[in-house]
């Protein structure tokens, strides 16, 4: 009887030994794990419970395939682990990393489309997005995109983001055009978009967009042509590729539909993709009765309300350009 006691507590005792080191031994269930630095880990689709255990011994961040292994199956989460790339915290443990895998909490990637972009420039964004699968089906029409900055995951498709974009294109023009006023003379929501485009390719400073509309739309009030310069650059590039030069004076002859010193209207599509701030600058110009502006050497624009006006800052423009050597 005795000895059998001896024997029971001989194997207790190796279970225990055992159980200490499945827990807290080197590699253990709830032992610090070996990496010092946050990892990233792809788990794929379809993987096994051995891939995943090797995968992320391989990244590092295990000591052991077998303790990740272990914690799965102690922890009742075989079948619960989710496929995605996610961010493993140092010295995570193989129990710690388990939780992360079964609650689906993967990386979430962003992207910032700036204002101002055409449409071929934002496709060549998209494709050149590492963690995108898929290809960009089909080239949206320019001016359908709205810049803004989009949050996607490993393994979402080209094609689903740029629906994103679409739609919240529709929608922030859906919201702007509720503001139009009956005496604008822009009469469409493609009309809105295609002014809205030309303010965003003609100032970068945001203060200036309801002061740049209010020129145009006085403009097309009085049946003036715009003589926007992006528009004529878009008439040679098609927003394809940057012009890569200054505009010439032959350039403003370049027969083009969107060439505005040659038309008397709005081009017959946007020349970029504008912002919502651009759009609404449109429906809410600022109340001035400039017709003209040129830069001024700030970065910004010196607008004015007659022509006379407008030579005398084109001269002071002019000194900018000598003096600095542009």
């Amino acid at each position: 009887m005795r000895r059998k006691i001896l024997i029971f507590l001989f194997v207790l005792g190796l279970t225990s030994v055992g159980g200490l080191f499945l827990l807290w031994g080197p590699g253990g269930i709830l032992s610090w794990g070996p990496h010092s630095e946050d990892a990233t880990v792809l788990i794929e689709k379809g993987s096994t419970l051995s891939t995943t255990a090797h995968e992320l011994a391989q990244r590092g961040t295990l000591l052991y395939p077998w303790s990740f292994m272990a914690a799965v199956l102690l922890s009742g989460n075989k079948g619960a682990l989710k496929a995605g790339e996610y961010l493993i915290p140092a010295h995570a443990r193989p129990l710690d990393i388990v939780r992360i895998l079964v609650s689906g909490k993967v990386i979430v990637h962003q992207v910032t489309i700036p204002e101002g972009m055409t449409v071929s420039q934002i496709v060549g964004v998209v494709k050149d997005l590492p963690h995108l699968v898929g290809e960009v089906i089909r080239i949206p029409e320019e001016g359908t995109l709205l810049p803004e900055t989009y949050r996607y995951v490993y393994g979402d498709s080209r094609e689903k983001i740029m629906s994103h974009m679409r739609r919240a294109m529709k929608s922030a023009l859906e919201q702007v055009w509720e503001s139009r006023k009956e005496e604008s003379p822009i009469k469409t929501p493609e009309e809105l978009v295609i002014l809205a485009s030309i303010v965003e390719k003609e100032t970068g400073i945001a203060t200036e967009r309801p002061q740049v509309a209010a020129v145009f739309l006085n403009r097309l009030k009085r049946g003036m042509k715009l003589q926007s310069d992006p528009t004529v650059i878009y008439g040679i590039t098609l927003g394809e590729k940057p012009l890569g030069r200054l505009l010439t004076f032959n350039d403003l002859k370049h027969e083009s539909a969107y060439n505005t010193y040659l038309i008397p209207a709005l081009p017959p599509k946007p020349i970029a993709c504008p912002g919502r701030k651009s759009l609404e600058a449109v429906m809410k110009p600022a109340p001035t009765e400039d017709y003209y502006f040129v830069a001024d050497g700030t970065g910004g624009h010196a607008f004015s309300p007659t022509y006379g006006q407008h030579l005398e800052n084109i001269k002071e423009w002019r000194k900018v350009q000598k003096k600095g050597g542009i």
